[in-house]
């Protein structure tokens, strides 16, 4: 079974949350008042949107690593509310789910995310307070799927002295925004990840009972200890 390295989650929420998070939120540490926030559909194309709020999001965590290290409530509450954004939760939980989801309802499905998710964010989220923040991030292509119903946008966080680590995007339209349902660091897809480790559970329990489990941490979405 793949296993997800802590830097590589740090990775992937810092990376979702990138994709989720408004400037005028992401620019709270300034000293200058922050403007209002542009309708959703002005962050223009999904690359733009990437490349942008992946280099805020860095700025962010710098700024108030202080802030956020004496309190982890504001922590996670900046963590929950950004991710909330624009991560397309409940279309990645049908994702993970597979086969497990055919035919269930939006409500089990919705269950289920919300427990993935949450697991996530409480386990791993103090993980970011570790992030090197010094990464620059540069977007090398953006690759239309499915006839543009989906793409893939792929960048890079380039650190000093180190290989460049991967970081890839798949994002849909919903509406009027773009919103990411998968990342993939280092080749590593989490929605296949967690498909593969929850698949045994889901083969022998029904989906909300799953998600007791995992809200009640008796499943674990897990990451390796290295």
């Amino acid at each position: 079974m793949t296993r997800i390295s802590h830097r590589s989650l740090s990775l992937f929420i810092a990376a979702a949350l990138a994709v989720a998070a408004p400037a005028v939120v992401l620019a709270q540490a300034a000293p200058a008042p922050a403007p209002a926030a542009a309708p959703a559909d002005a962050a223009g194309t999904p690359s733009q949107l990437v490349l942008t709020n992946s280099t805020r999001i860095l700025a962010t965590l710098e700024s108030r690593r202080v802030e956020f290290q004496k309190n982890r409530g504001a922590l996670r509450d900046f963590i929950g509310s950004e991710f909330n954004n624009m991560f397309d939760r409940d279309y990645s939980a049908r994702l993970v789910l597979g086969v497990h989801g055919r035919g269930a309802s939006d409500a089990d499905v919705k269950v289920f995310a919300d427990a993935l998710a949450d697991s996530l964010m409480q386990r791993y989220g103090s993980s970011l307070l570790d992030l090197n923040t010094k990464l620059k991030v540069r977007v090398k292509s953006e690759t239309p799927l499915r006839g543009g119903a989906i793409v893939k946008v792929s960048s890079e966080y380039l650190r000093q002295g180190n290989e460049p680590v991967p970081v890839d995007y798949l994002m849909r339209k919903v509406g009027t925004q773009w919103k990411v349902f998968d990342v993939m660091v280092e080749g590593v897809s989490f929605v296949q990840t967690f498909r593969n480790q929850f698949d045994a559970p889901l083969k022998q329990k029904s989906i909300p009972q799953v998600a007791a489990d995992i809200k009640a941490g008796k499943l674990q979405a897990q990451a390796a200890t290295n």
